[in-house]
């Protein structure tokens, strides 16, 4: 074992930065290098001046924020009373976890580069910067990072001769034991999710609230392709608060029908308790899964069967595997030679880990279950902007949910896994109780009521602006500006009447733009320019602040692009000034976005 404790830490709101992070230590584990791996704020992290060697791995989260899970973190390490020499025996690396869509891409990383540096440390290579608008997502950069970061590390810290690194085709240790029996246990724990009661105490991740659904209403047009709902949920007594802009995540559920199928490839009781069992010191069972747990709940409630595995998956699976044929081929999918080969039967076509494990039913069949939790991810929360506001709708809480389902060149349709399970929920049928909780977003409105806002929201995009124009008007504030776009005016036009409703009482100025309406498309970013006069004024003189919120792909940089060419054309600025005005609004949060894939 080299003289070497390498600390991996990671902070991300979703589980990419995880599997990184526990990908990292793996293969430190096979290169026989001793490796913790925590979240960045459960990381003391007063203890840095004494770690040798520290791998960040973390995202960036809305206008160059860093995740929930490294703010405290965060803030220490920027504290301006640290001498400049209080990480000097730190050698470190940033990967970073982003998004090129947004202005700020890897703000963290690189922020968090840049202080390492400052306070002495020794980076061993530049900040890695993934993409996730990359066609081979984070891991076209991670890749090569990877390979030089090792080359570096066991460069300063070689691992003695006689010790090899472990090959890939060889399973490492599962992190727990199961152990299984048959029996019901004689106190069966109860449901995991309870409500919160105590308003000092707000419902968490680790205690979400059991909300009651209230309604479920479809609110597209019976002709429309796409099925999207207006959620309403009951917060009374849960002790949650909101404003606008904020977020609400919800924990789904598996399916009764993939959980059945599941269990019959990997040869599973779904009656069968268990207790888990870390296998090393230091390590903690992960949070909501109740001890004792039946294998139904495990697969039910924490296992993300649905979601479409990386390549950490397929190398498990490979050193687990008695079938040679299998075996060569799940391997050859975890390497970094078959990324090319993994896209096209994985990525492209968004196949599950259910129906990966049914493409091999040997090697499926043949897995332990000790390595479960290893092998596949847990669900994570999906993360909804709240589309009500308290002063409009007290002790509710409501959602726009567009139903995700379309079609690749496999059989079934891709479905969501949240959006699908909320949609199959009828509370008419009888009390259906949702777990969820609340966490500040990304968008962050103006308290002073004489500032304008003008706010783009085509599609479900327009969900944080309606709690917005809610609160506002609840509180007597005019010179809100609204440009909504959809396909047809009258299939997916959502609070048409509650907007037609504003304008009439002087609330509100709407802007639509319905796109098959007529025989050439128009889109929000066209009416923004058919308007320019008017958001040069609000801008340039009245101090607004510009809000976008929809989908990635290409509407914020043709919205963009719309606003840089009004800075031309209307406030006389040459191209590289209109640019640098734009970037001027981000830099004082003026401009703000929220954007998904």
């Amino acid at each position: 074992m080299p003289n070497l404790q390498l600390l991996v830490l990671f902070g991300s709101q979703t589980g990419t930065a995880q599997d990184v992070a526990e990908r990292l230590g793996r293969e430190a584990r096979r290169r026989r290098v001793r490796c913790r791996v925590q979240e960045l704020d459960s990381y003391p992290v007063a203890n840095l001046i004494r770690e040798p060697l520290v791998i960040f791995v973390c995202a960036t989260t809305g206008q160059g924020d860093a995740p929930d899970n490294m703010k405290n973190f965060w803030r220490f390490i920027f504290r301006k009373n640290l001498p400049a020499t209080s990480l000097c025996q730190l050698d470190f690396a940033v990967l970073g976890l982003g998004d090129s869509s947004y202005a700020k891409f890897n703000f963290v990383a690189k922020k968090l580069h840049r202080r390492l540096l400052q306070l002495g440390g020794s980076a061993l290579l530049p900040a890695c910067l993934g993409d996730d608008q990359h066609e081979l997502g984070p891991d076209a950069a991670i890749d090569p990072w990877l390979g030089a970061l090792w080359e570096k590390v066991l460069r300063l810290y070689p691992v003695p001769r006689d010790l090899t690194r472990i090959p890939p085709g060889v399973p490492l240790p599962s992190t727990f034991a199961l152990q299984l029996f048959q029996e019901i246990p004689s106190e069966v724990p109860p449901e995991p999710f309870a409500p919160s009661v105590d308003p000092h105490q707000p419902p968490s991740e680790s205690q979400p609230f059991l909300a009651p659904m209230v309604t479920n209403q479809r609110v597209t047009g019976p002709s429309h392709f796409q099925d999207v709902r207006l959620i309403e949920f009951d917060i009374t007594g849960s002790g949650i608060s909101f404003i606008a802009g904020d977020v609400v995540l919800i924990q789904p559920s598996n399916s009764a029908a993939h959980v059945q199928q599941f269990c019959q490839v990997l040869g599973l009781d779904p009656n069968q308790w268990f207790t888990l069992h870390p296998r090393e010191p230091g390590v903690s069972c992960p949070p909501g899964l109740p001890q004792p747990c039946s294998v139904g709940r495990l697969v039910t409630r924490y296992l993300d069967i649905a979601s479409v595995p990386r390549r950490s998956f397929f190398e498990l699976l490979a050193s687990l595997s008695p079938h040679e044929l299998e075996r060569e081929k799940l391997l050859e999918l975890s390497l970094a030679t078959g990324q090319e080969a993994l896209c096209e039967y994985c990525s492209r076509p968004r196949r599950t880990i259910l129906e990966v494990l049914c493409d091999f039913p040997h090697s499926s069949g043949a897995i332990p279950p000790d390595y479960l939790l290893d092998l596949i991810p847990r669900i994570r929360p999906r993360a909804f902007s709240i589309a009500s506001s308290l002063l409009a709708h007290p002790d509710r809480l409501q959602i726009l949910v567009a139903v995700v389902q379309y079609q690749t060149r496999l059989k079934e349709p891709r479905r969501g896994l949240c959006s699908s399970w909320l949609a199959s929920l009828d509370p008419g049928q009888g009390p259906i109780r949702v777990p969820l909780w609340v966490r500040p977003g990304s968008l962050a409105f103006p308290e002073s009521p004489d500032t304008p806002v003008v706010m783009v929201g085509p599609g479900t995009g327009v969900a944080p602006f309606r709690a917005a124009v809610q609160e506002r008007v609840a509180q007597g504030q005019t010179g809100n500006v609204l440009f909504f776009g959809c396909r047809w005016r009258d299939q997916d036009f959502y609070w048409e009447a509650e907007w037609r409703e504003l304008e009439k009482r002087g609330y509100l100025t709407l802007v639509t733009a319905f796109s098959r309406e007529q025989e050439q498309k128009v889109y929000v970013q066209h009416r923004l320019r058919e308007l320019g006069p008017l958001l040069w004024e609000l801008l340039e003189c009245r101090g607004a602040y510009f809000y976008l919120a929809g989908n990635a792909k290409h509407m914020p940089a043709d919205v963009m692009e719309a606003l840089t060419c009004i800075f031309q054309e209307h406030g006389g600025l040459s191209s590289s000034d209109a640019t640098t005005y734009l970037a001027s609004l981000q830099r004082v949060l003026r401009f703000q976005m929220e954007t998904w894939a």
